[in-house]
């Protein structure tokens, strides 16, 4: 018992000492009174490269105009941590400001400097993906004046009002202001990107906390800011305004707390192999505002090859292609309690994927692009070619689809191997939902397959099918379903095919046999245009479980009085 104790002792002064060895470090633009001036450093570049397990560095107010690597490791009891001081205002940006300009005669405004930067330099277009659609798009450079970004054109001739062009044989940049404003003599502020990322973590046991990241020229499919280490906590930041993705994220057991990704040129953020991420109280809204190809890689975010990722108490809205996309391989993810809201496509696109858990979420008006060849894209759920998936208590209100099954001939490797295998939708449960108000039906089976697997046995045109719908296990139980003036219930099959739509629930029944205790009821709540969806406390909702456990940010839940 002595020598137990004597080891306790010891373990507990050596913790003690570990923790008095931990310091604070400051990074400010300006000497801080007060202050040990051998605890200050000037950018945030040096300040982590003091840091060691335990220590914190607070970064003060300003702009910091750098590229920061943070490859030092904490521990599990003594992460290292980097935040914004309290109360300040911090953004790290990869835009310089530039200032040496020179007026061209005789050219209307346009002015001219010098630009030594080539982001993508593997093709003649400089440009990602190289092919026509994105050979603007898929170019990186980006130039701000007083905070409003010029358009950028790819000839010199085509300058005008508000625009910018990069002249890579001559190393020059031109700029056109959209106002005719004066910038010489730095009476504009005047920013070009210089930088393709502004933060990379490649360190584990690591916190960022409160940091504003804008600017970057980074390239499609790489995030701006770059976490690859494992038990990284990244909160209360804001990623805005890069050339592609907000932050990629591809390090284990991540939390992503309380941080928005807004107006990013291709996406909020992209996670690859990032086991156990767990996003929450986060925003991710109005991203993909250059126009990338929305099949391709778009919207909200893209997921891949990743186990066990959750999603919660989140807001995914406005996203110009799917609010959420998770997109190869994935295993075993969660959504839940969050507000997917007014996504130009999908509000989740689940693709060739297995085992969603979607649960107590808040779906509204999702869906509503013109998106040539997104057929089975546009609902506020779709299972793309993903089996033994749970859909439960969504309330999935005024999409242009409510739920649907997207099915073509898909394969994906796993993530324990990359050989690819076949993958298409079995083994679905779709349980205690509200499917209500979707303008082209409530339920959607898009099957683009040949062997007509979607439809039973006594249904196909083949005597034997090598899979019918009864092997599928696609089981609808106690959902609630209303359709307002003309907008269908069920449809089922691609319309360039075989394709019946259904009207009555009897009939589905009769047909497909895959719905069981749901009913079609008239489903109001108090003010939809205000997300305000409470409903009455004899709602079939309430009473059948299909309304919401739990909060949804933005969105008022409850029975009225």
């Amino acid at each position: 018992m002595r020598a137990s104790c004597r080891r306790l002792t010891v373990a507990a002064i050596l913790s003690l000492t570990v923790q008095a060895q931990a310091r604070i470090w400051h990074v400010a633009q300006n000497t801080l009174l007060g202050l040990d001036p051998n605890d200050q450093v000037t950018t945030i570049g040096k300040g982590v490269a003091r840091l060691e397990p335990g220590d914190t560095l607070l970064v003060h107010g300003g702009v910091y105009r750098e590229q920061v690597a943070l490859d030092k490791s904490g521990t599990a009891q003594q992460p290292i941590t980097v935040s914004a001081a309290e109360g300040e205002t911090v953004t790290l940006t990869g835009a310089d400001h530039i200032t040496d300009w020179t007026l061209i005669p005789d050219a209307d405004g346009v002015y001219s400097t010098s630009w030594p930067y080539t982001f993508v330099a593997w093709n003649k277009s400089y440009t990602h993906p190289n092919d026509d659609y994105h050979r603007l798009i898929g170019r990186c450079e980006q130039v701000f004046i007083n905070g409003y970004p010029l358009h950028q054109v790819l000839e010199r001739d085509r300058l005008s009002r508000g625009t910018f062009f990069v002249d890579f044989e001559a190393q020059r940049l031109y700029v056109e202001p959209a106002d005719n404003q004066e910038i010489v003599k730095n009476k504009a502020m005047v920013e070009a990107s210089t930088r393709d990322q502004t933060l990379k973590v490649r360190g584990s046991y690591v916190i960022v906390k409160g940091l504003r990241f804008r600017y970057a020229a980074n390239r499609a499919q790489q995030g701006a800011v770059q976490v690859s280490g494992d038990h990284v906590t990244v909160a209360d930041c804001t990623f805005e305004y890069t050339n592609a993705s907000g932050a990629a994220f591809t390090g284990k057991d991540m939390i992503v707390r309380n941080c928005t990704f807004q107006q990013n040129g291709q996406l909020g953020f992209g996670a690859s192999r990032a086991h156990g991420l767990l996003m929450t109280g986060c925003i991710v809204r109005n991203n993909n505002t250059k126009g990338f190809d929305r099949g391709w890689e778009a919207g909200g975010n893209k997921i891949c090859l990743t186990r066990g990722a959750i999603l919660e108490n989140s807001v995914f809205a406005e996203n110009r292609g799917n609010g959420i996309w998770f997109d190869i391989g994935n295993e075993d993810c969660q959504v839940r309690n969050c507000l997917i809201a007014n996504n130009e496509n999908a509000g989740i696109f689940y693709e060739i994927s297995y085992g969603l858990h979607a649960h107590d979420n808040v779906i509204v008006g999702n869906g509503f692009a013109f998106t040539p060849g997104a057929w089975g894209a546009a609902a506020g759920i779709s299972l793309s070619s993903s089996p033994s998936c749970t859909i439960e208590r969504n309330l999935i209100l005024g999409n242009k689809e409510g739920f649907n099954f997207r099915e073509q001939s898909r394969s994906t490797p796993r993530i324990d191997s990359r050989k690819p295998e076949p993958v298409w939708n079995h083994d679905q449960i779709i349980r205690h939902n509200v499917l209500a108000y979707n303008r082209d039906a409530q339920v959607w089976g898009w099957f683009d397959v040949p062997d007509e697997r979607h439809w039973p046995q006594s249904m196909q045109a083949a005597p034997k099918a090598s899979l019918s719908l009864e092997d599928l296990h696609l089981a609808f139980t106690e959902n609630l379903y209303w359709s307002g003036p003309g907008q269908d219930l069920f449809n089922w099959g691609v319309t360039w095919k075989k394709h019946k739509r259904y009207t009555d629930l009897d009939e589905v029944r009769k047909d497909l046999a895959i719905d069981q205790r749901s009913e079609v009821a008239e489903f109001h709540v108090d003010d939809y245009a205000k997300l305000d969806l409470r409903v009455p406390a004899g709602s079939p909702a309430v009473k059948m479980d299909c309304y919401p456990h739990g909060t949804v940010p933005g969105v008022r839940l409850g029975t009225l009085p």
